[in-house]
């Protein structure tokens, strides 16, 4: 495939930091889409109302805006491996304050620990981002953030499983549904079950990212220089007559895509499972991986598509449309009906799904290529703002905290499948950015 021999050929002689960071993108997925099981997991062992368990997100997410500045700060100061590893330090703390949370149910140092894995995230992902977009060149960049993005979504299919396999154990087929209908005796024993079999994996998390953030600080990875003009030497347009990032306007509206996208995508990924277990449907804490591969399909047909039969607009264009339609079958299918999963994949025997929660699945499919399209796209000739740039748009990130907030209180408000009307609006964003707002240079709309 032509993609593959131009990533090959173009960062043969960076292979081994790109497998680093694969690594920590890996990390990033399992980290994150956990928190699809997590949702579900915690309205149950706290008794929460959807609203309330999407706080779980909120405070994940929030941590991007708050901690995004702070962390390029930190990046100048440390460097890139120095940070990366202190991130990984952040994610232990966080691993372990889930441990007084799980003993004593108390929602509110759920939230806690969320936050402080979510800042460790913000530090990983500014440095990560912009690192494996300029540790080759810009024209391969989309291609290595898909490569990285197979990482994280193979992540994001395994996390789930694994969560509801070792946390949950034979507790799987418990819902919100089956846990009402049981008596209080039985319902009080299930969830002490459920809670205490958080502990035991947390501490073994924690113990292996210890493990990982000292090899990573012994590990060969180079710094780099974003001290360049990425080409950029055009008149006003250069990074040096510019003394603001607030002055790139690719940026800024790249920035707020991410806000949209982002929000879209855990929406897809984390309320899948909270919607299907308010249908009574079993297993719904390992729904997120449905979301996910179809995400690796995404990726998959990116790669062997990118650039020499479908140009990265054309991709970007395509996501947002197919988003869009997913979207409004997600909101006018029938939840009763299973004929789409079934023709999908219900003849390879894997179990079959309601139809609104297919549609979720697929918006997977739609997301795939739009964070690869965004980032070299915003950073494109931002030279010595880079650093900066890139925590711009990890604040974008924020989308994950506030949209699925706004899901679930529309869907406290209505109901759950048309909350997901929310979705349209994202993906004519998605749109406007893919055809227009990546082109615009200054203020004013003047190229």
């Amino acid at each position: 495939m032509e993609s593959v021999q131009r990533l090959n050929s173009l960062d043969r002689t960076n292979k081994i930091p790109l497998m680093i960071i694969g690594g920590l993108f890996f990390i990033f997925g399992f980290v994150t889409w956990q928190n699809g099981a997590l949702i579900p997991y915690l309205q149950m062992v706290c008794q929460l109302s959807e609203t309330e368990a999407l706080l779980v997100t909120f405070s994940f997410y929030f941590a991007y805006t708050a901690m995004a500045l702070p962390s390029a700060s930190l990046i100048e100061r440390f460097g890139y491996k120095n940070s990366m590893s202190l991130g990984l330090m952040c994610l232990v703390g966080g691993f372990f304050i889930y441990i007084p949370a799980a003993i004593s149910q108390e929602f509110s140092i759920f939230l806690l620990a969320q936050f402080v894995i979510g800042s460790g995230m913000t530090l990983l992902q500014t440095a990560a981002n912009p690192y494996i977009v300029k540790i080759g060149p810009i024209d391969s960049a989309a291609v290595r953030i898909m490569f990285m993005g197979l990482m994280n979504k193979g992540a994001g299919v395994i996390a789930p499983l694994a969560f509801t396999a070792i946390v949950i154990g034979d507790f799987a087929g418990v819902s919100a549904v089956t846990l009402e209908a049981m008596t209080d005796v039985d319902k009080t024993a299930t969830i002490n079950a459920l809670s205490d079999g958080l502990i035991y994996p947390y501490i073994g998390m924690a113990i292996i990212f210890t493990i990982l953030a000292k090899l990573l600080q012994k590990s060969p990875l180079p710094e780099i220089s974003l001290e360049d003009n990425d080409g950029q030497n055009i008149a006003d347009n250069s990074p040096e007559s510019k003394s603001s990032i607030l002055q790139f306007p690719s940026l800024i509206l790249g920035a707020l895509t991410l806000f949209f996208y982002v929000g879209a995508e855990v929406i897809a990924g984390d309320t899948i499972g909270l919607f299907a277990s308010n249908l009574g449907v079993v297993n719904a804490t390992s729904l997120t991986s449905f979301t996910m591969a179809f995400m690796l399909i995404g990726y998959a047909l990116g790669i062997a598509l990118i650039p020499h039969l479908v140009s990265q607009k054309t991709a970007l264009i395509a996501s947002a449309v197919s988003g869009f339609i997913f979207s409004l079958c997600v909101v006018f299918s029938d939840s009763q009906s299973f004929i789409i999963s079934e023709v999908l994949w219900g003849w390879a025997n894997i179990a079959t799904l309601p139809d609104t929660i297919t549609f979720i699945a697929l918006l997977g499919f739609s997301n795939a290529l739009v964070w690869p399209a965004i980032w070299p796209l915003a950073l494109d000739g931002l030279g010595k703002f880079t650093s900066r740039g890139s925590a711009v748009l990890i604040m974008g990130i924020s989308g994950g905290a506030i949209l699925p907030l706004v899901y679930g209180v529309l869907s406290d408000a209505i109901n759950g499948q048309s909350a997901y009307w929310i979705m349209i609006p994202i993906y004519l964003f998605i749109l406007f950015y893919a055809v227009k707002g990546h082109k615009i240079k200054a203020w004013g709309f003047n190229r």
